[in-house]
């Protein structure tokens, strides 16, 4: 008996297809309401940089401060 046969391949096609719809309409259901909807996107976008900001700078402290150069 193979774990891939033409059952389980339905299967699999129809949930993967009923998910991606599903998941359309909840992407659609939680876009704002206003046309511009660019207060999201601005908030996203100053949280990521300063994530990325602050990642770089714990990098570059831990990288200079180890005190094991030959």
């Amino acid at each position: 008996m193979s774990i891939i046969n033409r059952r389980n391949a339905i299967l699999g096609w129809s949930v993967w297809t009923l998910g991606k719809a599903q998941a359309k309409r909840k992407a659609k259901q939680g876009l704002t309401r206003d046309d511009s909807g660019s207060g999201k996107r601005v908030a996203a976008a100053a949280a990521s940089g300063l994530a990325a900001a602050g990642g770089a700078l714990w990098f570059w402290r831990r990288r200079s401060g180890d005190g094991d150069e030959k």
